[in-house]
């Protein structure tokens, strides 16, 4: 092969590289369903269920599972399994004294280091833990403002389509798989099945 040839081959590899990407990102994307993917369904409240079901993918993946323990010790990575080092979630959510959660954790991915960041990094108070529940009592408790940090449901639907930590989910840095879909996707569903009437699964 001549120099010429190695070079158009390279340009051409690299290419190729670059439309992958953006099928893989495109694919990413279109990886939640829309609200009018959910328009056949005649019933309301099948429809709410069917609905909140692809909510549900993002709610129970492990980018948004990890932070809300059932017990003081958050999870992670893709098994949910206990994070090491030991840590516990502390009287504020932040870790306790000796070792907060941005002892390690700054205000970005470090992607070297593969940890984890974001300004605002902390568990998810004790009244919202997700884990070891069925994705309808999870539905009920995110509707109970005793069981949500006090949220109307109008709080609700802005903190799940544009609060920056809830969007992490979907940036989480290298080695770790975002959650369904995009940030916006998932608000504009979101808001659809609030508008819907909100009906959870049993």
């Amino acid at each position: 092969m001549t120099r010429p040839q190695i070079i158009r081959a390279a340009r051409i590899a690299l290419a190729s590289l670059g439309a992958a990407g953006i099928v893989s990102a495109a694919a990413s994307a279109a990886d939640l369903k829309a609200p009018a993917e959910f328009s056949s369904i005649a019933d309301q409240t099948a429809r709410g269920k069917a609905m909140f079901a692809e909510i549900g993918r993002v709610l129970q993946h492990p980018r948004c599972m990890n932070c809300h323990p059932a017990g003081d010790r958050p999870t992670q990575g893709e098994t949910m399994h206990p994070h090491e080092p030991p840590v516990l979630r502390g009287e504020a959510n932040i870790g306790v004294p000796a070792m907060r959660c941005t002892t390690c954790h700054q205000a970005g991915n470090v992607d070297h280091a593969r940890v984890p960041g974001h300004p605002k990094w902390h568990l998810a108070p004790i009244e919202m833990a997700w884990q070891g529940k069925s994705l309808g009592e999870i539905c009920r408790q995110i509707k109970d403002p005793a069981r949500n940090g006090g949220m109307t449901l109008a709080a609700l639907e802005r903190h799940m389509a544009e609060d920056d930590l809830v969007g992490w989910g979907w940036k989480p840095g290298a080695g770790r798989e975002p959650a369904p879909g995009t940030q916006k996707s998932f608000g504009l569903l979101f808001s659809a099945w609030l508008a819907d009437g909100g009906h959870c699964p049993d």
